[in-house]
C-alpha cells in the first residue's frame, strides 16, 4: 500500500458523487420537458457506480499484512435511463396535450431528486473530509521526520 492511497480512493469517491450531482441536476432542469430532440418526455437518468480494485475483505487482509492487497476505489460505470414510466398529466390548455387532454411528462419526480442531490453532497462532503485528514496525517508525518 503507498502513501497516497487514502487520497487515490477519496478522489475517485469525489470524482464519482460529481458525476452523480451532474445527472441529478440535469434531471431537475428537464424535469418539465415534455419533448425532447426525439419528440419524447425527457428520461430520467441514474448513474451505476462499480467497485475497482479489490473488495473490503482483501483490503482488510492486506492491511493486516496477510497478503499484498492493491486499493481501488470507484469509478463510474454508466450512466442509463430509468424504466420507470411517464406519468400522464391532465392539462388539455399545454402545447403537448393529446386529444383526451393529457400530457406526457417526464418520469422526474422533483423531491426524489433533491434528497438524492443531498444524498451526493453529503457523500461528496466526507471524500472531501478523508482527503483532508489524509493531507494532515501525511503532514504529520513529515514533521515528525525533521
Amino acid at each position: 500500500m503507498s502513501f497516497f492511497d487514502a487520497i487515490d480512493l477519496a478522489a475517485s469517491g469525489l470524482t464519482a458523487e460529481r458525476t452523480r450531482m451532474d445527472v441529478t441536476s440535469e434531471n431537475l432542469a428537464n424535469a418539465q420537458t415534455t419533448q425532447g430532440a426525439n419528440g419524447q418526455p425527457y428520461r430520467r437518468q441514474e448513474v451505476v457506480l462499480q467497485q475497482v480494485g479489490n473488495t473490503f475483505g482483501t483490503q482488510l487482509a492486506g492491511a493486516m499484512g496477510q497478503s499484498g492487497a492493491t486499493p481501488g476505489g470507484v469509478e463510474v460505470a454508466g450512466i442509463v435511463d430509468d424504466t420507470t414510466p411517464d406519468q400522464l398529466v391532465y392539462d388539455p390548455g399545454h402545447p403537448g396535450a393529446n386529444a383526451q387532454g393529457y400530457v406526457r411528462m417526464p418520469n422526474v419526480n422533483p423531491v426524489t431528486e433533491m434528497t438524492d442531490l443531498i444524498s451526493e453532497s453529503n457523500s461528496y462532503q466526507a471524500d472531501v473530509t478523508a482527503m483532508s485528514t489524509a493531507k494532515t496525517m501525511y503532514s504529520k508525518t513529515l514533521d515528525l521526520l525533521k
